[in-house]
């Protein structure tokens, strides 16, 4: 049956702006021109004749492009596609203080499935050397650090390591940007608190199963590394 309700009949009403559908309609264009990195888009006066609009609107929708890296100016190449760095972007806007609730739970529960994840990319990168790196950081903790449900230093030291062991750089600079948002969600009481903190795999346990045991080992302990903060989010 068709919605007949006020916010059915209204939800038709198209909100957007005239540069917003023609952004929308230029990465349309570019992406069905099938442009590769480097090469040339279109003149203004081109595109405004294509999409049926002056050239202040393009200019307009070009700007935002740009501001999105997904274009640049080169000499004597006009506006060329581009790589966009989306760290870069995303970063901007990674900010903890500026997330609703529902989004910060979903950062927070990003980073544990991540880490959990990485283990055959780490069995197959890692080297002795790496091995030896992370001794050396857990050396550094406490005695009693599989009872400590989270310290900011030593994540940062070890689980940073992790990623870099991976050998996925984008992964590595999409951890940077999740730890800010994991420390404010554990301090900030979003998450119900369990009633007690269990033991768990500490890193030197992590670290001995990535000298001696499997991918599917490793997968196992991290998650059991990790199980005080999944108990914080699963009923």
């Amino acid at each position: 049956m068709p919605d007949t309700t006020m916010r059915g009949v209204l939800k038709a009403i198209d909100t957007s702006t005239l540069v917003d559908r023609v952004e929308a309609k230029l990465v349309e264009l570019l992406q069905s021109r099938q442009l590769k990195l480097g090469d040339s888009i279109p003149k203004e006066v081109e595109l405004a004749e294509a999409i049926g609009v002056s050239r202040t609107v393009i200019r307009e929708a070009l700007l935002r492009l740009r501001m999105m890296g997904l274009i640049e100016s080169k000499k004597k190449k006009g506006a060329v596609i581009t790589s966009p760095d989306i760290f870069g972007n995303l970063s901007k806007s990674m900010n903890p203080h500026l997330l609703d609730d529902r989004t910060l739970r979903d950062v927070f529960e990003l980073r544990l499935v991540l880490e959990v994840g990485m283990a055959d990319l780490l069995f197959h990168r890692i080297r002795r050397e790496d091995i030896d790196a992370l001794r050396e950081i857990v050396r550094e903790e406490p005695p009693d650090a599989e009872d400590r449900l989270f310290n900011v230093q030593h994540e940062i030291d070890f689980h940073g390591r992790l990623y870099e062991i991976t050998g996925n750089e984008t992964m590595r600079k999409f951890q940077k940007m999740l730890l800010p948002v994991f420390e404010y969600v554990h301090q900030s009481g979003l998450l119900k608190k369990p009633a007690a903190s269990k033991k768990f795999i500490s890193h030197k346990g992590l670290v001995d199963i990535l000298e001696n045991g499997t991918p599917e080992e490793f997968r196992n302990a991290m998650r059991n590394h990790l199980d005080n903060h999944y108990a914080r989010l699963l009923d």
